[in-house]
């Protein structure tokens, strides 16, 4: 058999096993020591063992805990609550008022905490209520979750772009600069397509009642407080690491430190808060490490049996020609992603695609953009979306798996429309970087 086939048929082994239902780290880790020693004999799980060690040497890895535990401070401290607060009060008068707040919220969580998932558990536990008790469409609301919390992955500090930058060893500054526009372009337009659906169908987001309404300007004005923190905790993570004070590990911990003396100075750091969090930042931080750990070991298998040279000739073979291949490696993301989370479709694809990025002359942290909008897509999209499970977990019993399904299509339609956008205009993601790093 030749080496070419030994791959198809371990990728599709791996796809095979996934359907099981078994852990994903088990599935595509097994797959690779399986098929190491069938290939090599003894001492060949050498090579995925090798292969994962490396990953424990890449010192901005350390990042990843931090991120999650800042996102999870945020949202068991109770600071996200003054936030969605504030919101609400400023924008309930709006039709969808509450839905364009819920983005905002998201936005400035994806911009502090880098992750999906803490977003999808501030938009369940906080934002959900709010709007089913002023009787919004649940359809509306299930879709306004999903999308919002999906600008995780995209706005800086994203940890995606952060491991993208070490598959495809690119500058994670440059990534995540390349990440901003993008991302507020998304939100932009899941807020306007709330607020001309809302202005046509009332009833999908109702304006707020007038004895809501009715609270006087000064405390208004007094609740716009509640976004000076989480604009400080941004400034001190992003901003001091663009502007060359810390590194990336350094501002990362930076924000950590921030978000924990801010709960403390409001009171709300208690011992449970504390164990909560840290109990949250322990599990999703040792999920992701043993994707990673897994996904790096079937990489390295597979990338010995040639398959990057055996990929790459088959997407050139097709003359498809250069923009045709591209559309064809966004679609097998798509494909992926209703078996595989971002972290492992990266770790098993990026090694592959991303040479041949290069050699057809596209700019690779542009292409990091456009992987990160379709991992995005492909959470979403039916029947195994990432964030669709997610939802179904953490919604109340009166969300069925059908309106989850159904809410997410006009979001999934918009993110195609901004994947479109920045193939097409790569400037929207290469213009703060060669604004602020230089370069053509």
């Amino acid at each position: 058999m030749s080496f070419e086939m030994m791959a198809i048929l371990m990728f599709v082994s791996m796809l095979v096993m996934l359907l099981t239902g078994r852990h994903i780290f088990a599935v595509i880790g097994g797959v690779a020591v399986v098929f190491s020693l069938a290939l090599w004999g003894a001492g060949g799980e050498g090579m995925a063992f090798h292969a994962s060690i490396s990953l424990l040497n890449w010192y901005p890895l350390l990042t990843l805990p931090l991120f999650i535990y800042i996102g999870y401070m945020f949202s068991k401290s109770g600071i996200a609550d003054d936030l969605y607060r504030m919101m609400h009060v400023w924008m309930g008068p709006v039709r969808g008022g509450l839905a364009v707040g819920t983005i905002v919220l998201m936005s400035i969580i994806a911009a502090i905490n880098g992750l999906s998932v803490a977003g999808m558990a501030v938009g369940n536990t906080i934002c959900l209520p709010e709007m089913m008790k002023r009787k919004y469409d649940k359809i509306m609301v299930s879709g306004v979750i999903q999308g919002a919390s999906s600008l995780g992955i995209m706005i800086p500090p994203s940890v995606v772009l952060v491991l993208y930058g070490m598959i495809a060893r690119q500058p994670v500054g440059q990534l995540w600069l390349a990440g901003v526009l993008p991302g507020f372009m998304l939100a932009f337009l899941f807020i306007l397509y709330i607020v001309i659906r809302c202005g046509i169908q009332p009833q999908l987001g109702p304006a707020a009642t007038k004895e809501e309404r009715s609270i006087p300007l000064r405390e208004k004005f007094k609740l716009l407080s509640s976004a000076i923190l989480p604009i400080l905790i941004i400034f001190l993570m992003s901003g001091l690491f663009f502007l060359g004070v810390t590194s990336l590990v350094e501002s990362s911990a930076v924000g950590a430190i921030a978000i924990t003396i801010i709960a403390l100075l409001k009171r709300r750091l208690t011992w449970k808060v504390m164990v909560e969090v840290l109990k949250e930042t322990l599990r999703v931080s040792c999920m992701f490490m043993w994707v990673i750990l897994a996904a790096l070991a079937f990489g390295a298998v597979f990338d010995g049996l040639g398959a990057v040279y055996a990929i790459e000739s088959l997407f050139l073979s097709w003359n498809f020609g250069r923009w045709g291949i591209i559309i064809m490696m966004q679609l097998s993301y798509i494909l992926m992603g209703m078996f595989l989370d971002d972290t492992a479709m990266l770790i098993v694809v990026a090694p592959l695609y991303v040479p041949l990025i290069i050699k057809l002359g596209f700019n690779p942290i542009w292409y990091g953009v456009l992987y990160t909008i379709t991992c995005q897509i492909a959470y979403l999209t039916p029947p195994f979306g990432y964030n669709l499970f997610l939802m179904k977990a953490m919604a109340p019993k009166e969300f069925t798996i059908g309106d989850i399904y159904r809410s997410v299509w006009p979001f999934v339609g918009l993110m195609i429309l901004g994947l479109v956008l920045v193939m097409i205009f790569p400037q929207i993601a290469l213009y703060l970087p060669k604004l602020y790093f230089g370069g053509k």
